[in-house]
């Protein structure tokens, strides 16, 4: 696996556009420049559209970034705006109708905690991020529960860990008999 996780944001409707190239190929402009520039071979990817909040589609990036002024996306009269460019294998896209809500998992993301729950969507205000590797695996996770209907790995060992825990039995602990809703 790749050692970024990044997160492209985009409008609907080159959101559609990327869909249509089969999440092959993303371009992004020259203020992003040095993080297109940093994304390597086996980066992952995770794509996110800015105007519904929703989480499409993840993929593994197979060629460092290049330049490329041929236009794909809107408004075509910019074709410096996406020049550029990584190539993408995609892993898992989602059918329209199970894009992940981001009113619902959003506020929760590790990436967005600075911000308050109510704002947490001005945190992807930028064409492109870097997120933390966990929130990418919880995103990642649930395309896969919603592609394939089982627990994701991420879930599983999330509980193996808890169940691992000592439990002390003293009054103040978070896991003793006076406080029943921490019991794993």
């Amino acid at each position: 696996m790749g050692s970024n996780y990044w997160m492209f944001v985009e409008t609907e409707e080159n959101a559609a556009i990327t869909r249509s190239l089969g999440y092959e190929i993303f371009g992004v402009g020259p203020k992003y420049r040095k993080r297109a520039n940093r994304m390597q071979k086996n980066d992952r990817v995770i794509f996110y559209t800015s105007l519904t909040r929703k989480w499409t589609a993840s993929a593994t990036i197979t060629k460092k970034c290049y330049e490329d002024t041929t236009v794909v996306w809107k408004p075509e009269s910019t074709p410096n705006e996406f020049k550029f460019r990584v190539a993408l294998r995609p892993d898992y896209i989602l059918d329209e109708s199970d894009y992940i809500d981001g009113l619902k998992i959003g506020p929760g993301l590790e990436y967005v905690r600075k911000w308050s729950p109510e704002t947490w969507p001005l945190a992807f205000w930028d064409r492109l991020h870097l997120l933390p590797q966990r929130d990418f695996k919880l995103l990642e996770g649930e395309m896969i529960r919603i592609k394939t209907g089982r627990p994701t790995e991420i879930a599983s060992d999330r509980k193996s860990r808890q169940s691992r825990r000592p439990y002390s039995r003293g009054p103040n602990s978070r896991n003793s008999a006076a406080n029943p809703r921490t019991w794993k």
